[in-house]
């Protein structure tokens, strides 16, 4: 499987890269987009089977991002960790149709509770 980890900050994305290894799912593919829009591209280009992704980023958010794969058909499995965490953002998370919301600070714990289930 594949995985799109979309973060602006690079340090970020390597921890959850890393994370996601110490979680036991390092063996999928996996692959970074450093802002909102080329997160939205590398979505449509290269079909990941799950995308992790920040809530704010340059270009393009992520909830835009979400938004603009789901008003395209896209289903791919989508989901946040971010720092920033309040009833709106969760309620505009659910509406547009994330399968998941982890808070920073995040355990390898945590992100095998979250992408067992999806990821198998």
């Amino acid at each position: 499987m594949k995985i799109l980890v979309a973060d602006d900050s690079r340090v970020m994305r390597q921890i959850v890269v890393r994370t996601l290894r110490q979680a036991g799912f390092g063996d999928h593919d996996l692959i970074e987009a450093a802002d909102g829009q080329q997160a939205f591209e590398m979505a449509t280009e290269q079909q990941p089977d799950l995308i992790i992704s920040d809530w704010n980023m340059p270009h393009m958010t992520g909830i835009d991002v979400l938004r603009r794969l789901r008003g395209a058909g896209n289903k791919v499995k989508f989901g946040f960790v971010t720092s920033e965490s309040t009833a709106e953002m969760k309620t505009a998370a659910e509406e547009a149709g994330a399968d998941f919301f982890i808070i920073k600070p995040f355990t390898a714990e945590r992100f095998d509770e979250v992408f067992a289930p999806i990821l198998g």
